[in-house]
């Protein structure tokens, strides 16, 4: 590569690296006083197991040798030795710390639907199988040259899109979110309008952090390209997040009467949520459109928790899965040449719906027995005593706002 792609690349992981930070300035604001150190523990304990195993094996099992395995073997180069010491070693090192980032902010995105009341080992731990046995995988199938990446060819259908991750990410998240929340149950005392956010300032600090990161997430890639798509990628990932932001004011003022802080905030991680899959394949005045839907239906998705009676606190599900979802299905219908009314036929659709759901069904089985089998053994929730009191100081020995010393 030349000497231009080299630092873009670099600055791209460095920017998508950011990112899980901001989920936890995001997810720490919205949860209460005395459980945001927990919170924000959740993905810097993400950030550094992740990193680890993704290092040690999980980079070996995100690429395939056959369109049909189910993932690398973790042990074909065990802490990256040979690729270290490779020919292309530069550039090969580099993609890996760009795709060890989405490994770390995929796992840490769920944690948001256990807020207030996991265990901080209990996640952990299950983070790190979680990792293991869905992410690095699903990666795999993905981008790794599996059978998502397969699938119109093997179908003779338009090829799967998902430029950065709707289905390996968002509803791969989202989808083990929900099963986490129906694991560990609902909150002490959960109903509507319990959850009121100890910091605005600190949730918006957290999606501005994720909006600046999420052109490294999305735009990253690009290097490889020879930064040829860069400029479509860059302009519908402001465009469609502006528009979610407006899209879901409307609805929440329509709705409740007000639009607030928090709702563009959320607004703002429904549009990039949505775009991130389609950012590359989508003409600018379509990823408009999809901002406004996106919008507008997560601010609706977020009320199934208290309708379906599951507790996903800081709303993963209705953000994250949902959106997930609609930006994956909608390229059906507007990928650029493909979709059903952009030139193309039902085919894009099809393969679209076939990735999303079946990462979402996977996932969501298997981080559902994880969470049942820790929670039966050594336990994944607080006592409900602890978790009235606020488990910062349970959990982690100390409190977010040491008031009393000021």
């Amino acid at each position: 590569m030349d000497t231009g792609s080299i630092a873009w690349a670099i600055t791209a992981t460095a920017l998508v690296l950011f990112m899980t930070p901001g989920v936890a300035f995001f997810y720490g604001g919205l949860v209460k006083a005395k459980s945001v150190v927990s919170m924000m523990m959740m993905s810097f304990g993400a950030l550094g197991l992740v990193s680890v195993l993704w290092v040690l094996y999980g980079f070996n099992m995100s690429a395939v040798g056959g369109v049909w395995d189910f993932a690398g073997n973790p042990f074909s180069d065990f802490g990256l030795g040979s690729l270290a010491t490779g020919e292309s070693a530069n550039t090969d090192l580099i993609g890996v710390a760009f795709g060890a980032t989405f490994a770390i902010i995929t796992v840490a995105l769920i944690s948001g639907a256990i807020a207030d009341r996991a265990k901080f080992g209990s996640w952990m731990i299950f983070a790190g199988i979680w990792a293991t046995l869905v992410y690095f995988p699903v990666a795999a199938w993905v981008w790794g040259g599996g059978w998502i990446l397969n699938l119109g060819e093997s179908l003779g259908l338009p090829a799967v899109i998902d430029y950065a991750g709707g289905t390996a990410v968002h509803i791969n998240a989202g989808a083990a979110a929900l099963a986490l929340a129906l694991v560990l149950g609902k909150r002490v005392g959960f109903q509507k309008g319990m959850d009121k956010p100890h910091n605005v300032p600190l949730t918006l600090l957290g999606a501005a952090v994720l909006w600046f990161g999420w052109f490294g997430f999305n735009a990253g890639a690009e290097w490889l390209n020879g930064l040829a798509n860069t400029g479509l990628i860059v302009l519908n990932t402001l465009g469609a997040t502006a528009a979610a932001i407006l899209g879901w004011l409307v609805v929440e003022k329509i709705k409740d009467g007000k639009p607030t802080a928090v709702g563009a905030a959320s607004g703002a991680i429904a549009g990039l949520v949505a775009i991130t899959p389609a950012c590359a394949n989508l003409e600018p005045g379509w990823a408009l459109l999809l901002g406004v839907v996106a919008g507008a239906v997560c601010a609706f998705a977020i009320e199934l928790k208290f309708k379906l009676g599951f507790d996903d606190s800081l709303d993963v599900v209705g953000i994250h899965l949902v959106g997930g979802l609609i930006g994956t299905l909608y390229l059906g219908f507007f990928a650029i040449d493909t979709g059903l009314f952009t030139g193309g036929g039902l085919g894009q659709l099809a393969v679209q719906a076939i990735a999303a759901f079946a990462v979402l069904i996977y996932s969501f089985v298997i981080a559902w027995v994880l969470g049942f089998a820790i929670e039966k053994t050594i336990g994944f929730r607080v006592k409900n005593e602890d978790e009235i009191a606020g488990i910062d100081t349970v959990v982690h020995g100390h409190e977010g706002y040491a008031l009393e010393n000021v």
